[in-house]
């Protein structure tokens, strides 16, 4: 018989789609029904340093009780299941006065792969470039919209900067951060950013109180730096990532969205294509 874990640790190698109509082991009536008793609750986004971070930082600010680590999965992702799970340690030795609820895991392979896959040529044509980074966080901020719903609109912590010691993360610039949260309060969610204006990674290192590397003990992506040229600059422009955010991006992920919320697993390739104009 596996427990939850080795449960949980099946989900990230097989990625099935699991977003809605959890099973009784995963998720039960009675479990939901506990959890959104607690007045004082949130979903925490767990990847990497930051992550963690920025739910210190949020239970400082407001005062959560109560946290519910979870883990998206996309399909692009490398390495060990074990930093995840270091990582949610990690949270609950930090916060010893705070219940650090299971580890939940989510994920749509074929939500991701309608954001940044499969319209790749079409894409490059409209907007005129091309990175699966900006869909990307997109989609793992929506992925937890149906959870976040069905706990009773709990808001969502997330890790997400403007800049990291200088450098800039197209994924992460102050316009996508902003469409991004107006996405989730579009179905009533609150998506968090408190460590949106810390530039210094020195300070998240004082925020956690112990030593982590950015970038080290986390899952790895197997597109990571894709729109960086050999130089290291950047060629896509503000005006593009907005244009393909409010064009394409943000009305495909409210549609798909949509449905979860209904309690249906939408098509998730034939939305993209109708909102391209096919």
């Amino acid at each position: 018989m596996q427990d939850f874990g080795s449960k949980l640790k099946k989900l990230y190698l097989n990625k099935p789609e699991w977003v809605i109509n959890f099973p009784k082991w995963f998720l039960s009536s009675q479990k939901i029904n506990e959890l959104r008793s607690m007045p004082r609750m949130a979903i925490v986004e767990v990847a990497g340093r930051d992550s963690v971070a920025a739910a210190v930082k949020s239970v400082e600010k407001e005062g959560f009780t109560d946290l519910i680590p979870t883990y998206a999965f996309t399909g692009t992702e490398h390495g060990p299941w074990s930093s995840v799970v270091k990582a949610v340690g990690l949270l609950s030795r930090r916060l010893p006065e705070v219940r650090v609820h299971k580890l939940l895991v989510i994920g749509s392979c074929e939500f991701w792969q309608a954001l940044n896959g499969r319209f790749i040529s079409d894409l490059i044509t409209r907007y005129g470039f091309y990175t699966p980074c900006v869909g990307c966080h997109l989609y793992l901020h929506a992925i937890r919209i149906p959870l976040a719903l069905k706990l009773g609109k709990v808001p969502i912590i997330s890790g997400e900067r403007e800049r990291h010691d200088g450098a800039v993360k197209i994924n992460q610039i102050s316009e996508a951060l902003t469409i991004y949260q107006n996405l989730l309060e579009n179905f009533g969610v609150g998506l968090l950013f408190p460590l949106r204006h810390i530039a210094k990674g020195d300070h998240i290192k004082d925020i956690l109180g112990f030593e982590w590397q950015e970038g080290e003990d986390q899952l790895n992506c197997v597109l990571s730096g894709n729109y960086r040229r050999l130089d290291r600059s950047i060629t896509i422009f503000t005006e593009q990532v907005h244009k393909y955010l409010e064009e394409f991006a943000m009305p495909c992920v409210r549609k798909i969205i949509e449905s979860y919320a209904k309690g249906h697993v939408p098509n998730h390739i034939e939305i993209a294509a109708r909102v391209l104009g096919f």
